[in-house]
């Protein structure tokens, strides 16, 4: 499929290490000849990530920090500034706190709810809320959730109503945006190997169950997640929107 995304401009939200999902879309993206935008965090994520920058060759690298609007907002005055268009974002963010986490739902504060929810799903609502008046010849935005959003995953506790609200915002959205032939999807992979997961509790057994009731016997990697999303981003697929879109081994057909 190289050159299916010529032209294109790529926004990713979440590069935080070489082993992040993130990763794994910006390298599938930047192969089909998209033009790439890639924003981190906090200075001090920079030096994980400056030599996947070198690699990927981005045209705009900024520090963006999703609860801060003015940063935001600087981001897309960046992007407007610089190539006046965007064509794809993707946000790959989520984060609560480790009590929060690891607790009980029913236990959860309502500080660490608000924050959990506002990080990893109101950001994507907010930039969508941004990407949309550059999106002028259509584009796709995707957010990354996860099974938990509709089932009970050991250890996942509160993520997972927060990826439930994630889900059903992919398909309000889908519906606001499409008549702009902006297309809305959440991908839903397994469970993978990130830094990130690696903060929920007995997460090698939650991979070692998984792959052994699987229907392929085996979970994706980033790249894995990486294709698909990148073809929800292509031509093929200007027909689809507002789906939860599922790389996961066929995990999520079973009872």
């Amino acid at each position: 499929m190289a050159g299916s995304l010529e032209g294109k401009v790529a926004l990713i939200m979440g590069l935080a290490n070489e082993s992040s999902i993130a990763y794994g879309v910006a390298k599938a993206l930047k192969a089909r000849g998209a033009e790439l935008i890639l924003t981190y965090q906090t200075e001090k994520t920079l030096k994980y990530i400056q030599a996947l920058f070198d690699e990927l060759q981005p045209g705009i690298t900024q520090l963006c920090d999703v609860q801060d609007e003015a940063s935001v907002s600087q981001l897309f005055a960046a992007i407007k500034q610089k190539y006046g268009q965007l064509d794809i974002g993707v946000h790959s963010i989520a984060f609560a706190q480790k009590d929060d986490l690891h607790g009980r739902v029913v236990d959860s504060s309502a500080a660490g709810f608000a924050l959990a929810m506002d990080v990893s799903c109101h950001s994507f609502i907010r930039m969508a809320h941004h990407a949309e008046p550059l999106m002028t010849r259509g584009g796709t935005l995707l957010a990354m959730s996860y099974y938990g959003a509709e089932k009970v995953v050991p250890n996942y506790g509160m993520m997972g109503p927060v990826k439930a609200a994630l889900e059903c915002a992919v398909r309000y959205m889908a519906t606001e945006l499409g008549p702009k032939k902006i297309r809305v999807h959440a991908v839903s992979p397994g469970p993978v190997k990130t830094r990130a997961a690696s903060g929920i509790r007995e997460f090698d057994l939650l991979i070692s169950n998984a792959t052994g009731s699987a229907p392929l016997r085996e979970l994706p990697d980033i790249d894995d997640v990486g294709e698909a999303s990148a073809f929800l981003c292509e031509d093929g697929a200007a027909r689809l929107t507002g789906s939860t879109f599922y790389v996961d081994g066929g995990m999520n057909i079973l009872a």
